[in-house]
């Protein structure tokens, strides 16, 4: 019982003595451009409602769906030793024309595009 109240308060006064130190401690110089928000890509001065492409986000996620789905096939050589070696190209080759489709559908429909 002791030996929690004293781990207690040796915990209690680190912490105290941590967030003073934070508090205390660090210099505060901020000017107009530390102190406002800050966005990736973005002059953080300017009109926060510049148009931003919408083909990025599209781009961005066509990315890491294929990405994912790439990722999928890592452990296809693992599974040569568990299952038929001629299943395994099977089913292997019917995901990677899977993939290929979905690409070929996205290039011909410009999803790939940057520009209208």
């Amino acid at each position: 019982m002791t030996t929690t109240i004293f781990l207690f308060s040796i915990t209690s006064i680190v912490a105290i003595v941590f967030a003073l130190a934070a508090h205390i401690l660090p210099a505060r110089n901020s000017d107009g451009e530390k102190s406002s928000p800050y966005e990736c890509g973005f002059d953080p001065l300017n009109s926060a409602r510049l148009p931003f492409s919408f083909r990025f986000f599209l781009v961005a996620i066509l990315f890491l769906l294929f990405d994912l789905e790439i990722a999928l096939l890592f452990p296809l050589p693992a599974a040569s030793f568990i299952t038929h070696p001629s299943t395994l190209i099977l089913v292997s080759l019917i995901f990677m024309a899977i993939l290929v489709a979905g690409l070929v559908f996205e290039w011909v429909n410009g999803g790939l595009e940057w520009a209208e």
